[in-house]
C-alpha cells in the first residue's frame, strides 16, 4: 500500500500546473467530450507510466539531456501550432481522423514522455520495486490532478471563446517549447 500511496501523492503534486494538465484542459475544451478525454487519458497514462516504471531508468541513460530537451521542444512546439488551427469544433464534435479518444491517448502519451512525472515514476519504481503497484500509484495521482481539469475544460468551453481558450493553451506550450530549446542549447 505504501507504494501505491506514494507514487499517488508524488505524481499528483508534481502534475499541479504541469503541461498535461493544460493538455487535459485544452483537449477538453476542443472535443467537449470529458468522458471521451478521460478515458483517452488513463489508457495513455497506463502505458507511459508502466513504460516509464519497467524500461524509463534505461532509457533516461542512454539519452543525452540534451537530445531529450530538443525532442520536448519540437513536441511543445508542435502542440502550440496545433492548439492554435482553426477548427470547427463548434459545428462537428470531432476533430482530425483520430476523434477524441485516439487523439488525447497520442497527445498525452507522447507529452508525457520525458516530463517530470514520468521520472518520478522512474524513480518510485526503483524504490519500490515494484512496477505493477508503482504504476497504479502514479495513474491515480495523474488522474487526480487532470480530472478536474477535463471537466473545467468543458464547463469552460460553453462560456469562452474557443479562440482566447486556444491563443492562452498555444501561448503556454511555446513556453514550455521555449524553455526546452533554451535548455537543449545550453546542453541541459
Amino acid at each position: 500500500m505504501e507504494a501505491i500511496i506514494g507514487s499517488f501523492l508524488l505524481v499528483a503534486a508534481s502534475e499541479i500546473g504541469d503541461k498535461t494538465q493544460l493538455l487535459a484542459f485544452s483537449l477538453a475544451s476542443r472535443f467537449r467530450k470529458p468522458w471521451v478525454v478521460i478515458a483517452g487519458i488513463l489508457v495513455a497514462t497506463l502505458a507511459n507510466h508502466a513504460l516509464a516504471a519497467s524500461v524509463g531508468s534505461l532509457v533516461s541513460a542512454h539519452v543525452p539531456p540534451r537530445v531529450m530537451a530538443s525532442i520536448l521542444a519540437v513536441l511543445f512546439i508542435a502542440f502550440g501550432l496545433w492548439t492554435l488551427k482553426p477548427d470547427t469544433l463548434e459545428e462537428t464534435k470531432e476533430t482530425g481522423h483520430f476523434g477524441a479518444f485516439v487523439t488525447t491517448v497520442i497527445l498525452f502519451f507522447l507529452a508525457e514522455m520525458g516530463d517530470k512525472t514520468q521520472l518520478a515514476t522512474v524513480a518510485v519504481a526503483a524504490r519500490y520495486k515494484s512496477v505493477v503497484l508503482v504504476t497504479i500509484g502514479t495513474t491515480l495521482g495523474m488522474m487526480a490532478a487532470n480530472g478536474p481539469a477535463v471537466f473545467l475544460g468543458e464547463k469552460l468551453a460553453g462560456k469562452v471563446q474557443m479562440k482566447w481558450i486556444r491563443w492562452v493553451a498555444a501561448s503556454l506550450f511555446f513556453i514550455f517549447g521555449g524553455v526546452s530549446l533554451v535548455a537543449a542549447v545550453r546542453g541541459a
